[in-house]
This record gives C-alpha cells, structure tokens and sequence, in this order.
C-alpha cells in the first residue's frame, strides 16, 4: 500500500537574485550544511558567465537548464511476469529536478578545480548542448525513443 504524496515544501529564493531556481542549485550543491560557501562559489561563476557572455547570469543559467531538461524518461513496469521500460513524459518539477542533479554530477566530475570554475565550466557546456549533462539527457531521451513500443502500456 502507497503512502500520501509528499508534501511540496517551499523554496526560499536566493539573496542576491531572488530567483528560486538559483535557491534550488544552491541547495542541491551543498554538502554538509556549508550554504555559504557553495552560495559563495556561484555567485562568483555568475559573476565570472555575466564578463563572458555580456548577458545576465540568471538569464543564461535557466537556458543552460533548459537545454539539458528532459522532456521523456523510463520508468519499469512490470506487467504480467515481464518488465518493460515504459516512456513517460517528465513533469516541469521533476525535470528542473533531474537537471540539477545531472549539474552537480557534472561538476562532480571535474577534478580538483575551484568549485565557482566548475560551475561556470559545465554551464557554459550546458549552454552549448555539450558536456556530460547534455550527453546524458540525449542518453534518455534515445532510451525512451528505443521503448516506443511499450508507450500503450502507460498508466
């Protein structure tokens, strides 16, 4: 038996640039409660994208999200002995969700670097439709296209 659905919390949004988006990457970036510094550290790749790209920081984070958002996952289900991987199309929470995270694996992934050079690196990747989080929405998108078949067993 299923529980009741969680519970949406809200997200503060951030103090220089008021976007909750900026909150939300700031949050999943942190480890073990130090806010400042990882808040620190993207406000200064913020800072580092607006000398480069001559366009606000904020503008260009939310495209770089959006170029690697997925629109379709796989989910398992298992119907009559057999699992299929059915494509589903992905909710706009729960795909800005999948995209941070897939940033900070990116990120994760770059070694022994600044970490505010990290994020401006794989942004401008992002950006780009380049780097492992665009290559890793491509990666769903042509599992959920191989899966096609199975869409009629949605639910």
């Amino acid at each position: 038996m299923r529980r009741r659905a969680a519970k949406i919390r809200k997200v503060i949004p951030d103090a220089k640039y008021g976007e909750v988006i900026v909150s939300r990457f700031v949050n999943r970036l942190m480890n073990s409660g130090k806010k400042s510094v990882v808040e620190k550290a993207i406000y200064e790749s913020f800072t580092n994208l607006e000398s480069k790209i001559k366009r606000n920081p904020v503008e260009i984070f939310k495209e770089a999200l959006d170029n690697i958002t997925p629109r379709v996952e796989v989910r398992s289900r298992r119907i009559g002995g057999a699992t299929y991987q059915i494509p589903v199309e992905v909710s706009q929470r729960r795909g800005s969700a999948l995209a941070l995270k897939w940033l900070k694996t990116s990120i994760e992934n770059i070694k022994s670097k600044d970490l505010a050079i990290k994020v401006t690196t794989v942004i401008l990747e992002s950006l780009e439709n380049k780097g492992w989080a665009a290559k890793k929405k491509e990666e769903v998108f042509k599992m959920a296209e191989a899966n096609k078949a199975f869409a009629h067993y949605r639910w």
